[in-house]
């Protein structure tokens, strides 16, 4: 499989059509070997335009769906981000390669420390993971300038809209319990939280997250 060529493939079949324009974001996804966050069975496939399954019920996202979440969060250089269910690491890798630190969460005690290892092995230092529940967040390294939320959700609980800095932006995938979904950004600023739809998305369900666990953009 030459990785490099399905590389440039998806930057310009998948993403420029696909309205990503920031040259940031295809910077960091064109750098990132994106094969190294599968398991060795799927690297072949790493490049569709689908979701992947990584571990039971734990998926990497479709490339161009991440590509545009992180672009509405216009992420900066001096930017702290939390990623919530970073899973094998890579949407907070392609964070890391904007940003200046990001906290990578997880909940599944495996892919913590597969991702922890993967991440050394790339040289990536800035990135932290951290393991816990997914809902709580990160609240002792708070407040985050980004965080986006690395799966679908049905609400994001209050813990987690706390967790925003002034200014900051948080992205996700908000579904509808019928396999539809729409990715929202809200942003804090002095007097609250406001959001807005981005654009229609249907991508795999989150685990950890209760419709009655906080409020709904």
């Amino acid at each position: 499989m030459k990785f490099e060529e399905a590389r440039r493939n998806m930057l310009e079949c998948q993403l420029r059509p696909n309205k990503v324009t920031d040259e940031a974001v295809l910077s960091a996804m064109g750098a990132l070997p994106r094969e190294l966050f599968l398991p060795e069975a799927l690297r072949p496939i790493a490049y569709v335009d689908d979701d992947i399954e990584i571990a039971p019920g734990r998926y990497i996202m479709e490339p161009f769906i991440l590509a545009r979440l992180i672009q509405s969060a216009t992420p900066q250089p001096e930017d702290v981000a939390l990623v919530v269910g970073a899973g094998s690491g890579y949407s907070a890798a392609v964070l890391a390669r904007i940003c200046d630190t990001v906290f990578a969460l997880e909940s599944n005690m495996e892919l913590a420390a597969s991702t922890t290892t993967l991440l050394s092995d790339l040289v990536l230092d800035n990135i932290i993971v951290v393991e816990g529940a997914l809902a709580d967040g990160v609240p002792q390294q708070g407040p985050f300038n980004i965080i986006l939320i690395n799966g679908a959700i049905s609400s994001v609980p209050d813990c987690l809209k706390n967790q925003l800095a002034e200014g900051g932006r948080m992205v996700a995938v908000l579904e509808d319990g019928n396999g539809m979904g729409r990715a929202t950004l809200a942003r804090r600023d002095t007097t609250g939280v406001s959001q807005r739809v981005l654009f229609d998305a249907a991508i795999s369900v989150l685990p950890g997250f209760e419709k009655e666990a906080g409020f709904v953009f």
